[in-house]
């Protein structure tokens, strides 16, 4: 409890902001993000400055992870400024940069993430293989932050990794965009029955349930979890040719419930983005728009879900047990741009 309300207090340090429509860089998300990030910077001390700061064109800007990054001895092996080592004030300043590229859903799902590791070590102790702290998310910053230049930034830790790139004051990619949740539902304690990421599992069972049998023959795959799981550090996200049912052959409620499912990945960055990311995948012609599945909706029993287009990629996976040993109760789930994030042409 006191490591909840030493972050809760953090948080409403931090208050709240609106964004602007995309299309207006004068006042949008890209603006607010170089702000942020030098307000951030600023407020480092040299040394900490050093550590969250890399040239834009430094490998490490594509090496991204959301498992547990940690060496044989149990020393973080993560780049950048941690929390842990940040003052009050510096950490306000560093979930400011976090408020920038999240809406008011994505910024309260991040930070509850980040407490989950509280939720992990009760559950595991200081005797479990991986280590589980709220101080153990990162900042990095690639290149200068500014409204000219190219810049990038990146938000990471433990099943969740926030990487944003941008060009001449806009904003040219949110991906990988990456959150997980481990349990994805509290089964015990104080905080019992708390979903992190609820919409991303309810519209998907929803649409498997909906799906008459001769659909479900084309929408479901194999399972295999080496397949189906999120590849991290890799800037492609290598999922293959579309496989699964195409969007035309769903009827007017299935196809809603789709809508529903990219809507709840698309809300979780600022809304002038967001609606910017959800008119391109509206826009995707039915045909080319895929859904697949495997496994079972039913809670409790592992399944994996992916959403193809041309330009997009949603990875979704819910196979492992949680903390408390209770099955299927551990989310991956990504946002990715095809045919690369970061920006990059492939």
């Amino acid at each position: 409890m006191k490591r909840l309300r030493s972050l809760v207090l953090v948080l409403v340090a931090v208050g709240l902001c609106s964004f602007a429509l995309v299309g207006r860089p004068a006042d949008g998300s890209a603006a607010k993000m170089a702000d942020a990030a030098k307000a951030l910077l600023a407020a480092l001390t040299p040394e900490q400055k050093q550590k969250a700061s890399y040239p834009f064109d430094d490998k490490k800007r594509l090496a991204w992870f959301f498992t547990p990054q940690q060496s044989k001895d149990r020393k973080f092996t993560r780049i950048g400024v941690r929390f842990e080592e940040m003052t009050p004030e510096q950490k306000a300043a560093a979930l400011a940069l976090l408020k920038t590229g999240t809406s008011r859903s994505g910024y309260e799902q991040a930070t509850t993430i980040m407490s989950l590791e509280g939720i992990l070590k009760d559950l595991e102790g200081d005797k479990g293989a991986m280590v589980r702290n709220e101080g153990w998310y990162f900042i990095s910053i690639f290149g200068e932050p500014s409204n000219t230049g190219s810049w990038s930034w990146r938000f990471e830790g433990h099943h969740m990794s926030l990487n944003y790139t941008l060009d001449k004051g806009e904003v040219v990619t949110a991906t990988p965009m990456m959150f997980g949740a481990n349990p994805a539902e509290v089964k015990a304690g104080e905080r019992k029955g708390l979903r992190t990421l609820p919409a991303i599992e309810d519209h998907a069972r929803a649409l498997i349930k909906s799906l008459t049998e001769e659909q479900a023959k084309v929408a479901k795959q194999p399972m295999n979890e080496k397949l189906w799981e999120i590849k991290e550090n890799n800037p492609r996200a290598d999922v293959g040719d579309p496989v699964g049912i195409p969007a035309d052959k769903l009827d007017a409620e299935q196809t809603k419930s789709l809508q529903s499912l990219i809507k709840a990945y698309t809300d979780r960055m600022p809304e002038d983005l967001a609606a910017a990311e959800l008119t391109r995948a509206m826009k995707t012609e039915p045909s080319k728009l895929f859904f697949a599945y495997a496994g079972s909706p039913v809670p409790g029993e592992p399944y994996t879900y992916r959403v193809f287009a041309p330009e997009f990629v949603i990875e979704f996976l819910n196979v492992q047990a949680d903390g408390a040993k209770n099955p299927a109760n551990h989310i991956h789930s990504a946002w990715r741009r095809l045919p690369a994030d970061f920006g990059l042409a492939k």
